[in-house]
């Protein structure tokens, strides 16, 4: 089967803008930046002060202990499997597959597959009852399928019930998950005064969390998909650089921008 999504003018524009806020800072922009300011500045005296400012930043944005200490701080604390209430519907935010890759019998995961192998495993356990998948195919895709769709493959290839799967395929951000998962659960007569439980990666669910609130769609968290891991004062994690502690930080920092370019245009 083959789908085809729209993406008005707008949201296409509004996309491009975080992009572009999120490039300009980014860490490891700052600190070429800097380096390239260093390299063609004068007098000699000001670029080498610029020079060791950029130098300073790619040491403390390389560092994996200070990386994940603010990835720690920032992810909600995960919850056990026993915590959770049994709840009818468990939602599950796309950004997990690679739809750049296209293959017509299998589902390319990305970093994020906890996303639909944790709610797969509530289902499993009784504590949910089905699942929920919002996500289309975000902007300039080469897979004609949405990622809801390839999701949904997957639960199935794995012998979960097609009925009880749901999928929500307009969205191509945070904001249009809860937006258009609460005009799909009234379009299809579900009640959307129940709790349900919103399953997405840590380090995104506050905001998440925000945006269904903002919509009236009561949720409890279950964050999956940890970049930060307990604290460890071995000599790897104090004093070497890695590109895993930039990488947490862009993730960190895009974050960031993120939910103060929601709050700035209303959506939480």
């Amino acid at each position: 089967m083959d789908f085809s999504f729209s993406v008005s003018p707008a949201v296409a524009m509004f996309f491009y803008f975080s992009q572009f806020l999120s490039f300009l800072a980014m860490p490891l922009t700052l600190v070429i930046l800097f380096l390239l300011a260093a390299a063609f500045f004068s007098p000699k005296s000001t670029g080498r002060k610029i020079l060791g400012v950029g130098i300073v930043l790619l040491l403390l944005f390389s560092n994996p202990f200070l990386s994940n200490l603010a990835m720690l701080t920032w992810e909600p604390a995960y919850k056990s499997f026993d915590e959770i209430p049994p709840t009818e519907i468990g939602i599950v935010l796309t950004g997990v597959t690679n739809l750049n890759k296209t293959a017509a019998d299998r589902t390319f995961f990305s970093k994020g597959a906890d996303r639909i192998t944790h709610a797969l495993q509530l289902y499993r356990l009784g504590k949910i009852k089905k699942i929920l998948i919002t996500g289309g195919q975000g902007l300039n895709p080469t897979n004609s399928y949405s990622e809801a769709e390839l999701l949904k493959r997957f639960l199935i290839m794995t012998g979960m019930h097609e009925k009880d799967i749901l999928i929500e395929e307009k969205s191509v951000n945070t904001h249009e998950n809860a937006v258009f998962t609460k005009e799909f659960l009234e379009k299809n007569g579900i009640s959307t005064s129940q709790e349900f439980l919103l399953i997405t990666s840590a380090f995104h669910m506050p905001r998440s969390k925000k945006c269904f609130d903002k919509v009236a769609l009561k949720t409890i968290p279950f964050p999956v998909d940890y970049y930060s891991h307990d604290i460890k004062y071995d000599l790897p994690s104090l004093l070497f650089p890695g590109l895993g502690a930039i990488a947490n930080w862009q993730v960190l920092v895009k974050e960031w921008i993120g939910l103060v370019v929601y709050r700035l245009v209303g959506y939480i």
